[in-house]
């Protein structure tokens, strides 16, 4: 079990998804948008080109918990808000603090960056502590 203390900030979670992420996430999470996957689509609808499922970010949110508590089985709950647009290739970072400790539950706020862009936000972790 891992030990919490309130103010601790935990270490950073950093990955950059790939050029071909989208449309291996399209394949596992059955969501084939075609923001996700079709560039032309995708710009023509005036984005940037293909943008990021928001549940794989949320997804790299509850992945840098799992990863701080010890394993996915010390996730209590997640709650998160999307904000922001993720875009590919360039590097996410899920920055995550403890902000209570009580009866054996860590309470965590964390959100995911790509650069200023605030992706995800307001995420609430409840985890397994020691």
């Amino acid at each position: 079990m891992a030990h919490f203390e309130p103010g601790e900030r935990l270490p950073d979670l950093t990955v950059t998804p790939d050029r071909f992420l989208t449309v291996r996430y399209a394949g596992a999470s059955g969501d084939y948008n075609p923001i996700h996957i079709d560039e032309e689509f995708a710009r023509s609808v005036g984005l940037p080109g293909r943008i990021l499922h928001g549940l794989w970010s949320m997804a790299q949110v509850a992945r840098a918990q799992t990863e701080a508590a010890g394993g996915p089985d010390k996730l209590l709950s997640l709650s998160v808000q999307f904000r922001g647009m993720g875009v590919l290739e360039q590097e996410l970072t899920v920055t995550s603090t403890v902000r209570a400790v009580e009866d054996g539950v860590a309470t965590i706020a964390a959100e995911a960056r790509q650069g200023d862009t605030r992706i995800v936000r307001n995420a609430v972790a409840r985890v397994v502590a020691e």
